[in-house]
């Protein structure tokens, strides 16, 4: 298993047993877990994600640390749009709503500028950086 692969597993456990608190780099992060549908396994994926708050709504950036290509769970809510939320120790089941135009740009400066990484990540890439809207359904 890569490095990557074992830090989230152990990220998400550790979320997991401890009602969404976590330590290390994502210690005072808003972050959720995601599970999503592999667009081609058909199998349940599980992601850390920070999101962030519009009213009632939460949205997640597929950012990806600034890479040139889309995170694989946001592939997989494209393919299949129903997905799990799990927000401290609540969860639930939500439609994925990809934003564009003025309502992501809006979204997407108002995480960077809470959070100064996403700034960061958009000067690295050429790639539109996707938001998408979590609908609780």
């Amino acid at each position: 298993m890569s490095d990557h692969l074992q830090f989230n597993r152990d990220l998400i456990d550790e979320y997991r047993a401890n009602g969404g608190q976590t330590s290390g780099p994502f210690k005072d992060a808003p972050l959720l877990l995601l599970t999503t549908t592999g667009r081609r396994s058909g199998e349940q994926r599980t992601s850390p994600v920070v999101f962030g708050r519009d009213g009632d709504d939460i949205f997640v950036i597929a950012s990806k640390a600034g890479a040139d290509t889309d995170p694989d769970w946001f592939r997989n809510l494209v393919a299949n749009p129903t997905v799990t939320v799990e927000v401290g120790t609540q969860s639930y089941e939500a439609e994925a709503v990809v934003v564009e135009g003025e309502e992501r740009d809006r979204l997407y400066a108002a995480q960077a500028e809470k959070m100064e990484g996403f700034k960061d990540y958009e000067a690295k890439t050429s790639r539109v950086i996707p938001v998408v809207r979590l609908v609780r359904r």
